[in-house]
């Protein structure tokens, strides 16, 4: 924990401030949004002492806005095999946008088959989630504020200067306060899996128009069960250790958290969510963005995918076998993107449910009622 935080001195050029004078620098934040934003403070949906500084000023962490791609092949000069990244699909284009890109950015703004959409992803959290930027048929562009709300992200968008939290993606200060962004389903899976199932997907290039240390991992040792999160005060939830990895499935009605440390010792969890049949898979392939220094030499933690576990109103039950998904029913071969490539059903793909790869403790302090999966 002693190297990351001197890194985050040195990298933000933060002054030492006491970490239980904290509350007190996030009380005078609603001073500096009046004078500094164009914020409407006066319509929010939280006190404005929740609002921490995070270290680097408005835009300090420079969001992506005009992202620029290159094909697979192209990206392997610079790409390793293990990388994790953050894979979206929609219609027939998949594209792949490296973790070791958005550790640095923690936004981009881009628009995929004409739909706008902001890849985001905190490192503190370890939360990469996607959303459409389109409220009431407006486009909006979003930035990274440098506050944080119980070590989560704070966003903005440029229009109206409405403060979001990311792991929700809700407004809580500004005009829009109390909008949801519409979430897209996404999954950190490695940059060879993601090749492997779409040859003609394009990366996210590093041509950002900024000079970083593309590779490195700024929060050295970050990601570890035994670390406390960074920044944080909010309530501790005894269940989980706070900096287990979970993956987090929300329908609007039901939270459940599935620990890693269950899948993936099963690889394969058969469920029912608020009655819908699900299948969660967990498979080696990638490793970690905030392990070692560089991410090549992390350690391997694997790629998740949830999905519909119904394929033309039958529900599939699925097993791990050889390193391979496969289902019961017809024996089908089935990849970490929830595509059959071998087997009766070839070619066929399980519809993705939105879920996200969380350290527990931010999943547990906005979804304290999450259900907390366990093994029979």
């Amino acid at each position: 924990m002693a190297r990351f935080f001197s890194f985050m001195f040195s990298f933000w050029l933060l002054s030492a401030i006491p970490f239980s004078l904290c509350a007190t620098a996030a009380q005078e934040r609603s001073a500096k949004l009046s004078n500094v934003w164009r914020t409407n403070t006066a319509k929010r949906s939280i006190d404005l002492s929740e609002l921490i500084p995070g270290g680097p000023p408005k835009d300090g962490i420079p969001a992506i806005t005009e992202p620029h791609f290159v094909t697979t092949t192209e990206a392997r000069r610079w790409l390793n095999p293990s990388e994790p990244v953050i894979s979206l699909v929609v219609e027939r284009g998949a594209r792949a946008y490296p973790l070791q890109i958005l550790i640095w950015h923690e936004i981009v703004n881009d628009r995929v088959a004409g739909i706008p959409v902001a890849v985001t992803f905190c490192p503190l959290c370890y939360s990469s989630i996607i959303f459409e930027r389109v409220i009431d048929e407006r486009e909006y562009t979003f930035g990274v504020s440098g506050m944080l709300r119980n070590s989560d992200m704070i966003m903005y968008d440029r229009e109206t200067e409405t403060l979001w939290q990311q792991l929700t993606g809700e407004a809580i200060v500004g005009d829009l306060t109390g909008t949801l962004l519409k979430q897209r389903p996404a999954q950190i899976i490695s940059f060879a899996q993601f090749s492997s199932a779409y040859p003609n997907g394009i990366v996210l290039s590093r041509d950002t128009g900024y000079r970083r240390d593309y590779g490195r991992n700024p929060y050295v040792g970050y990601d570890d069960i035994s670390q406390k999160p960074f920044l944080y005060s909010g309530k501790k939830d005894k269940r989980l250790p706070p900096m287990e990895k979970v993956i987090a499935v929300s329908t609007g009605k039901v939270d459940r958290a599935y620990p890693y440390s269950i899948t993936r010792k099963l690889r394969v969890i058969n469920d029912e969510l608020d009655g819908k049949p699900i299948v969660i898979f967990h498979i080696d392939g990638a490793r970690s963005a905030l392990d070692a220094a560089t991410i090549i030499s992390s350690r391997e933690v694997g790629s998740t995918g949830v999905f519909d576990a119904r394929i033309d109103g039958q529900i599939l039950s699925f097993v791990y076998s050889d390193g391979r998904f496969v289902d019961k029913p017809t024996g089908s071969i089935w990849d970490i993107t929830g595509q059959a490539v071998e087997g009766r059903l070839k070619g066929r793909r399980l519809a993705p449910i939105s879920h996200g790869d969380h350290f527990a403790f931010a999943w547990l302090v906005f979804k304290p009622k999450s259900q907390i999966y366990q093994l029979k």
